[in-house]
């Protein structure tokens, strides 16, 4: 079973930071595209992230770019979405999804097909 998890989610003030974790479980976790989604209440999803795990390609949306950063550690199968200098803007259910079939070299995380998706963490940050 495809499995993922977030956690990590929490009140922060203005300018604070927060760490997210994704842990993934059942499926083949290096040839993956793993992708941050946020969602704040009568809003459209909006993908903040992602990473090619086979090569720590990373993208980032303009609104998250130089604030935000990835990270993965492969033998623990957990992808991180640090957060720094954080906004109320920011404030949304973060949620981690996963695609397959990443392992070319012609493959970019920004066209993966993200089928796989975990429940969320909340993120909230107060001015």
């Amino acid at each position: 079973e495809v499995q993922l998890v977030e956690s990590g989610g929490g009140l922060v003030q203005s300018g604070g930071s927060l760490r997210l974790s994704c842990a993934a479980s059942g499926f083949t976790f290096d040839d993956a595209a793993i992708g941050w989604f946020r969602q704040a209440p009568g809003k459209a999803s909006e993908g903040i992230s992602c990473m090619k795990i086979s090569d720590n390609s990373t993208w980032f949306a303009d609104s998250v770019k130089g604030r935000f950063t990835m990270s993965s550690d492969i033998a623990k199968k957990l992808v991180y979405l640090q957060m720094n200098n954080m906004a109320p803007d920011d404030t949304a259910v973060c949620s981690c999804k996963a695609g397959g079939g990443m392992r070319g070299p012609d493959t970019s995380c920004q066209t993966a097909s993200y089928a796989a998706w975990g429940q969320g963490t909340q993120v909230a940050v107060s001015s």
